[in-house]
């Protein structure tokens, strides 16, 4: 995959099939979108994803939500999923004022864009101005395919990364892996953190997530932990380890079950399976450390099934 920092500086020779989207969480519809331009290589078509460094939600002052999905997060799993170009640009004022016509241009002229997917209530250029009616419009005019898809439905709702911040805000991991299409997931170094699970004879891996990363709802999971090509079972509690600190530093201790091996300064991914139970703060070491037992005999149940 070649990885690109500009729309406006970019040219591209190929022919290609694109979308474009902010693409959080890559979510069971923004799937559907990235395989049908990656499918178009069939076609002779280069795949082309075009994306933001920043939310525009942010940016337009819309909210503050913090993203389902990290750009290097993204960029590997497009990565992985075969496209050809993904294209990174920030979502600042010069693309802010651009007019939907004008855009689109960019995208034929600069991509040599043959090929168009966009979901339903997708809008584009400014103040969002144009959708998908001037898309058909304009594709006619400027000679290129362009294709239309309704959104996907979970419960009579639309998936979006909306309501899957929602459910994982309520700790619904299974609603939220089954929305994405895949098992959510942190990735990150693996940090020093107070040693206590090595005292206690339970040894824990800590990561500090990116502050855009949206964490699961503070409590603990049962996990995997993927490093080094291989796939191990764990225990994760996501929160500020109310027990043993005052600092009220959010993060994600990992205990993988069978394993002792020194992680520090590496990088792992943790992915979520199943909550457990919310997070709690015990009088003793001691309670904390039966807790952590309990908890680890119910995942080793998890994975036994």
């Amino acid at each position: 995959m070649e990885y690109l920092h500009s729309l406006f500086d970019t040219k591209i020779s190929e022919p290609t099939a694109v979308t474009v989207g902010k693409f959080d969480g890559i979510h069971r519809g923004h799937t559907c979108l990235t395989k049908d331009i990656i499918s178009k290589k069939q076609q002779g078509l280069k795949s082309c994803l075009v994306t933001f460094t920043n939310s525009p939600r942010i940016a337009l002052e819309i909210d503050d939500s913090p993203a389902l999905i990290t750009n290097k997060e993204r960029m590997f799993m497009l990565d992985d999923d075969g496209l050809d170009y993904l294209i990174e640009c920030p979502f600042d004022e010069r693309l802010m004022q651009t007019d939907p016509e004008s855009f689109i241009k960019v995208l034929v002229e600069n991509l040599n864009m043959k090929y168009m997917i966009s979901g339903s209530d997708f809008t584009f250029g400014y103040k969002g101005a144009g959708n998908t009616d001037m898309l058909t419009d304009l594709s006619k005019e400027l000679g290129f395919e362009y294709k239309v898809i309704e959104k996907i439905k979970q419960n009579n709702r639309d998936i979006s990364s909306t309501y899957i911040r929602e459910e994982l805000k309520e700790g619904h991991i299974d609603i939220v892996n089954d929305m994405l299409g895949y098992e959510y997931f942190v990735w990150g170094e693996v940090v020093h953190g107070a040693h206590l699970g090595h005292t206690i004879g339970i040894p824990t891996i800590n990561i500090m997530p990116e502050k855009i990363k949206l964490v699961p709802k503070f409590g603990v999971y049962v996990t995997t932990i993927d490093f080094d090509g291989r796939i191990y079972h764990g225990v994760t509690n996501v929160g500020t380890k109310p027990s043993v600190s005052n600092e009220n530093i959010v993060g994600i201790e990992t205990h993988i079950l069978d394993y002792n091996g020194d992680l520090y300064g590496r990088f792992v991914k943790v992915t979520f399976k199943s909550f457990l139970r919310p997070e709690m703060k015990f009088d003793s070491i001691e309670e904390l450390t039966s807790q952590m037992n309990k908890d680890k005999i119910v995942a080793k149940e998890f994975f036994n099934k």
